[in-house]
């Protein structure tokens, strides 16, 4: 019987092939009858593929990257008690053992989530003539996690494993970073997993005349909420454009019904028809993250934020139910809610309640811009100007009034093919209102 173990890929169940993702082992180490090798993803799903023997590792005969299927020879292993032809005797054994495998490096520059740091511990000493440096453990995590760790800001080293063989799972890490949150983080404000840096202080009457102008109430306010927001929500921003023209004959065709009614008829109430119906077809876009991180609370009423330009700053009234309401009836509303704002006369429940808002910078001008999700909502849309564009239909450049649509979403929550989805379904309501009855 050979003394040296070809391990093999087991059944994988319906996939023909599954990607290596991370080797855990080289040639060389010692490994447990049970003890993982390498570790295998498919759909975000990862797997360890665990020794059937306990010896030592000759051969890793797989690479990172590797799509590998049943039977694809992994690792040759010789098993414990077989002597290598050309093992040295035990006690130079023991002079020449191999060291440990480093440590994945930690740059210094990164902030790191949790306390006491591990490469802190890295220069304990007994006493202070002879230093002992104790290196951290390692952490055994797939890519993905990895990733996670690095965009939270966490040493993995830090976080308790509760996978399989003490592996560390998205949740676990997520579950670190509440604590640490909970507990606090030192040199900075504690927020989403890193220490905030705490702002420069400069007198800035070193390099010329300066004025200081105090910022009122309602530019404080929204400062704080706009910074929490940024640095909490993982924003992307999705652009779309919507070809108005069809609406826009209909808008002007309407013009004297509204008039009779005493409201302007504008293009917001047209958007606020369709975000709601949008809303209704993709309904996680109408709701908001538990404060935990593990459940999504969607919202059964459609209430719409619409950003107001004021002299003291901007502020979202809400409409409130603007589903159940007719397109003069939320001309009307907006007309209200906009003139009370300018005038400082918007009530507490006026600006609560939202569950979707939206902000236009139409009236003003430019292409597209990325919104800032009004937190606690998960996305936010942005309306810029309306521009006469060359498109071409049925064999020819036809001129076409193009509306440019910017989605700010958080990615906790949606995902970008959802977000395509949602702006590509508003496009197609504004290009044919009709599709709102169907």
């Amino acid at each position: 019987m050979s003394e040296l173990e070809e391990v093999f890929l087991p059944d994988i169940g319906d996939f023909d092939t599954v990607d290596v993702v991370e080797i855990l082992v080289a040639a060389g180490d010692s490994i447990a009858r049970e003890g993982s090798l390498i570790v295998l993803e498919s759909d975000k799903a990862t797997m360890e593929v665990p020794s059937p023997v306990e010896g030592t590792v000759e051969e890793i005969r797989v690479n990172v990257g590797d799509a590998i299927g049943e039977g694809a020879c992994i690792a040759v292993i010789r098993k414990t008690g077989a002597a290598s032809p050309d093992a040295p005797p035990p006690e130079e054994s023991r002079q020449t053992a191999k060291p440990a495998p480093p440590q994945e490096p930690v740059a210094d520059d990164v902030p790191v989530i949790g306390t006491p740091n591990a490469l802190a511990a890295a220069t304990e000493t007994e006493d202070a003539d002879t230093p002992v440096r104790v290196a951290p453990r390692q952490a055994h995590a797939s890519p993905s996690v990895r990733q996670l760790a690095r965009e939270l800001g966490v040493d993995l080293t830090l976080v308790p494993g509760t996978g399989r063989k003490a592996r560390v799972t998205r949740d676990d890490v997520q579950r670190f970073v509440k604590a640490s949150l909970g507990a606090g983080t030192g040199g900075g404000v504690p927020i989403a997993g890193v220490a905030v840096a705490a702002p420069l202080e400069i007198d800035f009457t070193k390099f010329g005349e300066i004025e200081r102008e105090p910022l009122n109430r309602i530019r404080r306010l929204s400062a704080a909420n706009l910074h929490r927001s940024w640095v909490t929500v993982p924003h992307v921003t999705q652009f779309d454009e919507a070809d108005i023209t069809e609406l826009d004959r209909f808008r002007k065709a309407q013009k004297p019904a509204a008039t009779e009614r005493g409201v302007k008829l504008t293009f917001l109430p047209f958007v606020v028809k369709a975000v709601t119906t949008a809303l209704r077809e993709f309904p996680h876009f109408n709701a908001s993250l538990d404060p935990t991180g593990e459940a999504l609370i969607l919202k059964r009423y459609l209430h719409i934020g619409v950003a107001v330009e004021t002299e003291n700053g901007l502020v979202v009234p809400v409409l409130r139910d603007a589903d159940q309401m007719g397109l003069f009836d939320l001309a009307a509303r907006l007309e209200d809610v906009s003139t009370r704002a300018r005038e400082r006369k918007l009530r507490p429940q006026d600006l609560q309640g939202g569950s979707f808002s939206i902000s236009s910078l139409g009236g003003i001008g430019g292409t597209f811009f990325t919104p800032i999700v009004n937190h606690p909502e998960v996305a936010i849309l942005g309306v810029s100007r309306m521009e006469w564009k060359p498109v071409w239909r049925d064999g020819e450049f036809e001129p076409r009034l193009i509306l440019p649509l910017s989605l700010s979403y958080d990615h906790r929550v949606i995902d970008g093919a959802d977000a395509v989805r949602f702006t590509r379904r508003l496009a197609d309501l504004l290009s044919d209102l009709r599709r709102v009855l169907l």
